[in-house]
C-alpha cells in the first residue's frame, strides 16, 4: 500500500556514461516503491533513452539488479516521467516509450518536488 504522506521525487540526470549512477537512481526508486513510499521518477538529458523499450534490458553493471527490473518495478506502484525537452531533442513521444512511461515538463517537476512532505533527490 502507498503512504502518500511518504513522497520520494527523484531525478536522474545521466545515461549509461555514468552507470553506478544510473544504477543507483533505479535501485533507491524501486526499493522505495517496495517498501511502499509514493516515488515518482524523473528521467532527463541521456537517461530518457532508458524508458525506450529494449534499452533499459541492454544495461548490465555487475553486482546490480536488472535495470529492466527495477523499471518495472517502478512502473508497478510509483511513476516513470521522462523530461519534455528531453524527449523532443531526441525524437521521442510516448509512444516511442515502455507502456505506462509519461512525458511532462519542468512546471510538473517543480509542483511534485514543492508538495509538502516530499524529498527529492537528484542522481
Amino acid at each position: 500500500m502507498t503512504d502518500p504522506a511518504r513522497r520520494l521525487i527523484i531525478k536522474l540526470t545521466h545515461g549509461i556514461e555514468a552507470p553506478e549512477r544510473l544504477s543507483q537512481a533505479f535501485t533507491v526508486a524501486a526499493t522505495a516503491v517496495a517498501s511502499g513510499a509514493g516515488v515518482s521518477l524523473w528521467l532527463t538529458g541521456e537517461a530518457v533513452w532508458l524508458a525506450v523499450p529494449g534499452r533499459a534490458e541492454e544495461f548490465v553493471l555487475p553486482e546490480s539488479p536488472p535495470l529492466a527490473d527495477l523499471r518495472d518495478g517502478v512502473l508497478a506502484g510509483g511513476t516513470l516521467t521522462v523530461c519534455t525537452q528531453c524527449a523532443a531533442r531526441r525524437g521521442l513521444t510516448e509512444a516511442d516509450l515502455v507502456a505506462g512511461v509519461v512525458i511532462s515538463g519542468s512546471a510538473s517537476f517543480v509542483e511534485e518536488v514543492l508538495t509538502p512532505d516530499a524529498q527529492a533527490l537528484v542522481y
